[in-house]
């Protein structure tokens, strides 16, 4: 791999880390960006929602369009004394780079940058349209970012036929795992309403949380589908419980659950609500559950894309990678319905959203110039604008 690779790419890295860019707040993190990118030849269009940040760089006039997407926000750090340097330091210790976004999603970011600066530079992305689009809203509620960018894109770039998403999908090396799609995400809370009273008198009161634990056993216990052969089954998992006391000898006048599915194209994000309600309904005549729905399922089969990012681990790691549609969303869904293929190729993901999250510094420049090889490859392989 060039030393210069691995260098511009770890010094971007840092200089991205350092601005505490919690969402939305976006902390000079895309105007670091836009600049490195104007003077490699792409043109610069600041698209903002609302708070959020939201940029779009775009290199050449034909041919087919690979959309590299990225977040620069980050998770907030949780308590700073808990981290071993401070998390918004870069700090390299025993071969890797800690900081906050270092693994999600810094890194790729500043990988792609560099991979197309270096191609840019060499004339190697010839007959394609290089774009990049970032935002600072995909660890927040993800409403003004990509969700909103996406539908501007067909008039900004035409048709996307690619689209390489930096998230860490990789599980123990660099490139052993890809994504090529993603589950539907459906959350609720469960609100069932009782009387409240003294534990000695229950014959007094009507206790909601007795009526909550026979729903929520049931829906743990439930099957939901079989899945798919691109997609694991639906699961549902319980992330909260309260009621409207604390009190040792009180009975409770409210109870509530919170819960999430990430749920499978076998199944459909109404036909769970209703399941889910007539199992409320049946033992909480009077529940309510209020939805959440922030993503549909979505998966791209088999083109080009996948072929190149295969073939491009393979020449660098020997390595075959597993393709699957785990993890939690990514912005790649508001991608996906474009008509795009959609495939996911970042870091490893063992420490994001974690204390002392990092990433291994070689890792960096080894995923630059993968991405540089992929971007070569596409643009070997692409057909003529005629």
């Amino acid at each position: 791999m060039p030393a210069d690779a691995t260098q511009t790419t770890l010094a971007l890295t840092e200089a991205l880390i350092r601005r505490a860019s919690i969402t939305p707040d976006d902390a000079g993190c895309q105007r670091l960006i836009a600049e490195r990118l104007e003077r490699a030849g792409f043109d610069i269009a600041w698209l903002p929602h609302g708070d959020v940040s939201n940029l779009l760089a775009v290199r050449g006039g034909q041919g087919p369009v690979l959309l590299f997407l990225g977040h620069t926000d980050v998770v907030p750090t949780g308590p700073a004394e808990a981290w071993q340097s401070p998390p918004f330091e870069p700090t390299r210790r025993e071969g890797r780079l800690f900081g906050r976004g270092s693994a999600d999603m810094k890194a790729s970011v500043a990988a792609f940058v560099t991979a197309c600066e270096r191609v840019s530079e060499s004339a190697g992305d010839e007959g394609l349209r290089l774009a990049i689009a970032l935002t600072s809203d995909e660890e927040g509620p993800a409403q003004d970012g990509i969700r909103a960018v996406a539908p501007l894109l067909p008039e900004r770039l035409g048709p996307v036929d690619w689209c390489l998403v930096g998230e860490p999908s990789s599980h123990s090396e660099l490139g052993d795992t890809i994504r090529v799609g993603r589950r539907g995400s459906l959350s609720g809370e469960i609100v069932v309403k009782g009387q409240q009273g003294h534990v000695a008198y229950p014959d007094q009161a009507d206790n909601p949380l007795h009526r909550l634990a026979s729903i929520l056993t049931e829906l743990v216990d439930g099957d939901w589908d079989a899945g798919t052969a691109d997609f694991p089954p639906t699961r549902l998992q319980l992330t909260a419980v309260d009621t409207d006391t604390d009190a040792v000898n009180i009975i409770p006048g409210r109870a509530s659950a919170r819960f999430n599915l990430r749920y499978s194209p076998a199944s459909s994000a109404d036909g769970l609500r209703e399941r889910i309600e007539a199992v409320v309904a049946r033992y909480a005549p009077a529940g309510q559950v209020e939805w959440s729905h922030s993503a549909e399922p979505f998966g791209s089969p088999p083109g080009r894309l996948r072929e190149a990012v295969i073939a491009v681990i393979r020449e660098q790691t020997g390595q075959w990678p597993t393709a699957n549609t785990a993890g939690g969303t990514s912005d790649g869904r508001f991608i996906a319905p474009l008509g795009a293929e959609v495939v996911e190729f970042g870091p490893v993901n063992e420490s994001i959203h974690q204390v002392d999250e990092n990433i291994k510094v070689e890792a960096i420049g080894d995923l630059s110039t993968a991405y540089e090889a992929i971007i070569r490859r596409l643009a070997r392989n692409a057909p003529s604008a005629d």
